[in-house]
């Protein structure tokens, strides 16, 4: 895989393809208001605007839900989800929108939904984004249309923006803040580079851009895969001896091995042994399907072990109580997602999509080119502009390892504004922080105590607390 590094060789190109985007796109249609929701009773507590923007041949489908609190001082989001092709609804479903999906006595039919009290649009604005084409309910309007890549998905994402607010001039004074998960992670700091390009080049409206929320965020692909076997012994799933072993012999470098060197290949051999049966992405769940294809040398097996997939699940539906897996929750949303009436009420275009998927396999395996090796440069680049960043990481992940995310971190030489401490919710210890600074860019790390990938599905409590301290300029 072509990997780019520096900042002008990416932004040159998205910033021409920016230009040349607006030329050929009309503005955006205005979004139309949903009052209620199939599974759903009455009507809905908050406001939810659905729609599409157009951009060159694709046509984005968004959910934008107004703050509960103070929308016109409050904050405003754009929510990218991981994948790539994981879609706006599992953000909203299952990470920090206002609806969850009833799991808990589930007996066929379409779903019930609830309200989530740890939502949080209680305290900013959110623009759920299906990007890049293909995933969701965004299609477009041409096959080639369909084939994307990162610095394509950064440049289709940062012209959405632009005609959304353009069509929405209510909120473009707001306080503008990109959050992402997972894979997205990677997209995040070079957006934040793009827009503020744009802004210097005099692109309209301008996006009063503040800073940077990631969750579980992917920023280098050899960083964190070579991060999985130092966080599995720190986690107790190798013994000493093993990593020990390995460590010496394979000279701390466990991506890219020497086919010669049959001591490294045996330890880790050895240790994948240890490790195949755990579930990457949250170590105390069970493993009870495949989420991930099993890690391997090659680079793009490496990528897509970020792709969160959507399988056609085939086992009975059963309570909760009595078996559990998380794969039952996501089958609950294909079915409500899937469904006409859902659909009209979302005013999904009919005949647009032939099958809604939670994470659409077919964007990474066939059309989506995986250009940007490693993002932490362009954050790098943004301590130049007072920007606030705030990276959060589950402790018990092994798919974006925390300790990845540190090493990154420290490579940016920042200066220690408060050193590695515990914080805290409802007095009991939600994880450990630390914050850096430099010339007013600020960046705060927080891990999740007991949570996996991503951190908001499996502490939405102590992740509100976080969100909600820090987009108020708290410290956590």
């Amino acid at each position: 895989m072509p990997l780019i590094s520096g900042r002008y060789s990416i932004l040159s190109t998205a910033c021409i393809h920016l230009l040349l985007l607006f030329c050929v796109a009309e503005y955006a249609e205005s979004g139309m208001i949903v009052q209620t929701l199939p599974g759903f009773s009455g009507v809905l507590p908050f406001k939810l605007e659905t729609g599409y923007v157009t951009v060159n041949e694709s046509e984005l489908f968004y959910l934008f839900f107004e703050s509960q609190g103070k929308p016109k001082q409050d904050p405003l989001l754009v929510y990218l989800i991981g994948g790539p092709g994981c879609s706006a609804l599992n953000g909203f479903f299952f990470q920090t929108g206002p609806l969850l999906l009833n799991t808990s006595d589930y007996s066929g039919g379409l779903p019930q939904l609830f309200y989530n009290e740890y939502t949080w649009t209680k305290t900013s604005s959110i623009i759920f984004l299906d990007g890049p084409v293909g995933t969701g309910y965004s299609y477009a309007t041409s096959s080639q249309g369909y084939y994307t890549s990162d610095t394509e998905s950064v440049a289709q994402t940062h012209v959405f923006l632009r005609k959304w607010l353009a069509d929405h001039q209510e909120y473009v004074e707001n306080q503008f803040f990109i959050a992402s998960d997972s894979y997205s992670g990677i997209i995040t700091p070079v957006l934040a580079q793009a827009i503020i390009d744009g802004n210097e080049a005099g692109l309209q409206p301008t996006i009063n851009l503040q800073g940077i929320v990631s969750g579980s965020p992917h920023t280098n692909y050899s960083l964190e895969a070579n991060s999985r076997i130092p966080l599995a012994y720190s986690l107790a799933l190798i013994p000493r001896n093993l990593y020990e072993s390995a460590k010496n012999s394979c000279n701390e470098n466990y991506l890219v091995v020497d086919s010669s060197n049959a001591e490294c290949l045996e330890d880790l051999e050895e240790i994948d042994e240890c490790i195949d049966p755990v579930n990457d992405e949250n170590i105390l769940d069970p493993k009870c399907a495949e989420l991930f294809p099993k890690p391997a040398d090659d680079e793009q097996q490496v990528r897509r072990s970020l792709i969160a997939h959507s399988r056609n699940l085939r086992f009975p539906f059963f309570k909760t109580q009595d078996y559990w897996c998380r794969n039952f929750e996501y089958k609950l949303i294909d079915i409500w997602a899937n469904d006409k009436s859902v659909q009209d009420a979302l005013h999904v275009r009919r005949g647009t999509i032939k099958q809604w998927y939670r994470c659409n396999n077919s964007i990474p395996d066939n059309t989506y080119t995986y250009n940007i090796g490693s993002a932490a440069d362009y954050y790098k680049n943004l301590t130049n502009y007072g920007t606030q960043v705030l990276i959060y990481s589950a402790d018990h992940d092994l798919v974006v390892p925390y300790i990845s995310s540190l090493e990154w971190i420290d490579s940016l030489n920042l200066n220690v504004d408060y050193a590695w401490r515990p914080w805290f919710v409802h007095g009991q210890v939600a994880g450990y922080t630390l914050r850096n600074e430099y010339h007013g860019f600020r960046l705060t790390f927080a891990t999740l105590k007991g949570a996996g990938h991503s951190p908001t599905q499996y502490k939405p409590v102590e992740c509100y607390n976080m969100f909600e301290r820090w987009i108020h300029y708290y410290p956590l």
